[in-house]
């Protein structure tokens, strides 16, 4: 009886202990994240000294060099690990006039991986498309593109977000004005189809056909903020231009103007170039072979200097590392900070990850990714792991309120099958979650626009993120059990009617851009 009580004694007193030291740990955690708080200058490093992070681009190796330097000023291992070759593009000074039927300086980006102009640049008069009755209609008109500058983009009715009239319009303009639009949308979408081209190919037939340039004006329906993408084209400029002066030149050419413009595009083709992720890594002390996993994609499109896509991401993940390293130096378990490639063009840099190194996988105790803007974490779901409830629910356990009282989760939830990188080793069979974020407006003004900038951080929110990815992490490396695989039961896909199937890991893109 008391060989009993002692042992049980003991056991209270070791729980005692290490509930004490896991509350110790959280509330450094807390408060080096809040007192010693890097994430500004982290933010002011990475996007307005490095700049957008386009893949292949010189912006984005140097930026991959900053993260590795920055960790180890924090004493932390870092390398940059190359899983491809990119085609290698410079961004130069885009400028574009309009100089006739008077001269005004245009709102405009040239679009990535665009080969350049020469410094005089090309000049010449735009032409619209008109209707086509089927591809023998576009075929017999294409000739009139001959050295003019295509406008590819529809007309759009009104430069304001729907919010905005919802808030100012009568609800009958309101209506008129959204009828009218979706009427516009289904007739340009059904013009470009009957050209037996899509928008994504039919710039080359412009370029085959003679066209010196084409324009575009991608709109991501709030005040100022387009969408910047790739071009398309192999040998001539193309670029975006803003709503405002886009509309402004599409009604001149459709009165009958002859409007001219002056397109100057000073890129450089690089050739091929490397391409890489940069992997941080603080080892375990009991259990090095198990893996918790900071994940973000470290690329961007470069309309802006993708702040929110994905560099908030970026700097969360780099500030709990940071946190970590000082409070928790000696985890358990490995602790690998992963900042992907290429995960714009296809989740690249992760799907290279999990494609090489099975092993890490293999050891995955758990992945964190950030992805979706500068808002607080508000949604966490299991991603299909039947037993994803009891491990996240422990670890949730020892969250302080503030940063998990509006969090909903799901479980056990579906597997991602796309959209950020814990994608990539979801497929593998990874338990790996997404820290989805509130909205911020993000897709209509951040994401991937020219206004994805540092002005739209939101710190406090960012601050949040990096704390509960801290404590989650401490948590992950400390529980004595090693997570479940197991994988729930999918239910009935609603597109297909059939019976869901776990996602299969993609095929990494290792040469982009290089046909």
């Amino acid at each position: 009886m008391k060989k009993v009580l002692l042992i049980s004694a003991y056991l209270l007193c070791t729980a005692f202990m290490f509930s004490q030291t896991t509350e110790d740990i959280v509330k450094a955690i807390e408060k080096e994240g809040i007192e010693n708080s890097q994430l500004e200058q982290l933010a002011y490093e990475l996007m307005d000294l490095n700049g957008p992070r386009l893949v292949g681009t010189p912006e984005m190796k140097s930026a991959h060099d900053w993260a590795v330097n920055t960790y180890k000023k924090w004493g932390i291992t870092a390398e940059n690990q190359q899983w491809g070759t990119w085609k290698g593009w410079q961004r130069g000074i885009t400028h574009v006039d309009m100089v006739s039927p008077r001269v005004a300086s245009l709102h405009a980006t040239q679009l990535a991986w665009n080969p350049g102009t020469s410094s005089k640049g090309v000049t010449a008069s735009l032409i619209t498309l008109p209707s086509f009755t089927d591809s023998l209609s576009f075929v017999k008109w294409l000739p009139n593109v001959k050295g003019k500058i295509v406008m590819v983009s529809m007309l759009q009715p009104t430069g304001r977000p729907d919010e905005n009239w919802e808030e100012y319009a009568t609800k009958a303009s309101f209506e008129k004005m959204k009828t009218e639009r979706d009427s516009l949308e289904k007739i340009w979408r059904q013009n470009i189809r009957n050209t037996g081209y899509t928008s994504r190919n039919i710039n080359a037939a412009f370029e085959k056909a003679g066209a010196v340039g084409i324009v575009q004006s991608r709109w991501s329906e709030g005040f100022g903020a387009n969408k910047i993408f790739s071009a398309g084209t192999e040998k001539i400029p193309a670029v975006d231009i803003s709503l405002e002066d886009y509309g402004m030149l599409y009604r001149m050419v459709e009165h009958g103007e002859d409007t001219k413009i002056k397109i100057v595009a000073e890129s450089k083709d690089l050739g091929v170039v490397p391409t890489f992720n940069t992997i941080a890594t603080i080892p375990g002390t009991e259990f090095p072979d198990e893996y918790v996993i900071l994940s973000a994609h470290f690329d961007s499109w470069d309309g802006g200097t993708g702040a929110t896509d994905n560099g908030t991401g970026t700097i969360t993940m780099l500030e709990a590392a940071r946190i970590l390293k000082k409070v928790y130096p000696n985890p358990k378990r490995t602790i690998l900070v992963g900042h992907w490639g290429s995960e714009e063009q296809g989740l690249n840099g992760s799907s290279s990850f999990v494609e090489d190194h099975p092993e890490i996988v293999d050891g995955v105790q758990a992945l964190f990714n950030q992805d979706n803007g500068t808002g607080r974490v508000v949604r966490l779901s299991g991603q299909g792991f039947l037993h994803a409830y009891d491990y996240l629910g422990r670890w949730l356990e020892a969250v302080p309120e503030t940063y998990k009282n509006e969090i909903e989760t799901t479980f056990p939830g579906s597997p991602g099958r796309g959209g950020s990188d814990y994608a990539s080793f979801v497929a593998a069979g990874a338990p790996a979650f997404s820290l989805s974020s509130l909205s911020w407006d993000y897709w209509n003004y951040t994401w991937h626009t020219n206004l994805d900038t540092y002005d739209k951080i939101v710190f406090d929110d960012v601050r949040n993120n990096a704390i509960l990815t801290a404590i989650l992490t401490y948590m992950a490396c400390e529980d004595p059990k090693k997570t479940s695989r197991e994988k729930a039961v999918l239910g009935i896909n609603p597109r297909s009617g059939k019976k869901g199937e776990w996602p299969t890991p993609r095929k990494p893109q290792r040469k982009g851009g290089q046909n």
